[in-house]
């Protein structure tokens, strides 16, 4: 697990890599770069890779996605961070930017597993409700998305 500034440089992010690997399902093998950019690199992204012209919280790049932070090893992806929404979501959660950087990681490392709570009848959602209770997390993202749509 590499946390970096999505130039490849290493960053210390508050243990966000050691926690996610411990947090992790147990399926989750190989590597995982987790960038954490500023707003207008992740509107960049956004944009590029999906067609969506704003800075989003979180997008993931599976392995063969033609896009990547990791080089080294069995890569699962690359999971990206935009470190304006997550400070601005964490005040309007009530809890540390770290805490939403963890939410957000390990969400976005669901992704890369292969869920997609956009099409699987709920099943990202159980998955990543048991996961961040087991990791001590707050409400995950999909479980808060939910809750504001009621």
């Amino acid at each position: 697990m590499t946390v970096t500034d999505g130039r490849g440089r290493a960053l210390r992010a508050g243990g966000l890599g050691s926690w996610l690997v411990n947090a992790a399902p147990a399926r989750a093998r190989g590597a995982v770069t987790v960038a954490l950019v500023s707003d207008a690199a992740m509107r960049r992204l956004n944009r590029q890779y999906r067609g969506s012209d704003y800075a989003t919280d979180v997008l993931s790049f599976g392995n063969g996605a033609g896009f990547h932070f990791s080089r080294r090893g069995r890569c699962l992806g690359d999971v990206v961070i935009a470190t304006g929404v997550a400070r601005r979501q964490a005040r309007a959660a009530g809890h540390s930017e770290a805490v939403e950087r963890r939410v957000l990681a390990l969400h976005g490392l669901l992704h890369l597993l292969g869920y997609d709570h956009e099409t699987d009848d709920g099943l990202m959602r159980r998955v990543e409700d048991r996961l961040r209770r087991r990791a001590g997390l707050p409400a995950g993202l999909i479980r808060r998305a939910h809750q504001r749509s009621k």
